[in-house]
């Protein structure tokens, strides 16, 4: 994950009240389609466009699915190669990014269906949060998100967050990947996952309350880190 990826992961966690905006506006109309209709063509660097364009972003969906490098990497060659061979069947209803994102993560899946799940995944139970007395959910009661400014707190965070991350259920970990990192809206996440928008909100919220929990779980652990 790029330190930029991290900021924002972290900033997500900082203020998760702001599900209404997404974190890229998007204009109306899609700015692929140059490179779809390059696709099209089947222009000789329509396929080098599409790698550059889209090579990194399906990587971290498909590292994050996945596990792997090995299988990401793999992953990401044969989504690339099914979007050349299916543009066609593109008939530009969503964004086309939603579009190489559907078909990366269904690779993806595949992928994962063919091993075993990892042990390390949380229950979805797991992520449930806390309740009150009164009923209403508990946020973790340690505030570190003043620190986050400091460089050598965000070194020290980002493989506690990473780490976190990867534990997560793979249904709750792509939809929060398509959001906080690559910025997708609930919406475009919804569609591009087929499932509904309320499944998506619920998946993202619940994955940054244990991302949150965890963060606050280690500060308490460690106040040193705090005082350094």
């Amino acid at each position: 994950m790029t330190c930029p990826d991290f900021n924002m992961e972290l900033a997500y966690l900082v203020n998760d009240e702001a599900e209404t905006a997404s974190a890229f506006p998007r204009r109306a109309s899609d700015p692929d389609a140059a490179l779809v209709e390059q696709l099209r063509r089947r222009d000789t660097e329509a396929t080098e466009t599409l790698v550059s364009t889209y090579g990194d972003r399906a990587y971290r969906l498909a590292i994050r699915i996945t596990g792997t490098a090995s299988d990401a990497e793999e992953v990401v060659q044969d989504a690339l190669w099914a979007v050349t061979r299916k543009i066609d069947t593109f008939r530009g209803e969503a964004a086309f990014g939603s579009w190489v994102y559907r078909i990366t993560a269904n690779a993806a899946y595949q992928k994962l269906r063919g091993r075993r799940s990892r042990a390390r995944e949380l229950s979805w139970e797991s992520l449930s949060p806390p309740l009150g007395q009164d009923g209403p959910h508990v946020e973790p009661a340690v505030d570190w998100s003043p620190r986050l400014e400091d460089p050598a707190l965000q070194s020290e965070l980002h493989s506690i967050l990473s780490g976190a991350i990867d534990e997560l259920p793979t249904n709750f970990r792509t939809a929060l990947v398509l959001r906080d990192v690559e910025g997708l809206s609930n919406s475009e996440i919804a569609e591009t996952l087929h499932v509904t928008v309320g499944t998506i909100k619920s998946r993202v919220h619940r994955a940054r309350l244990s991302l949150r929990r965890r963060l606050a779980d280690y500060m308490g652990a460690n106040p040193q880190v705090l005082q350094a």
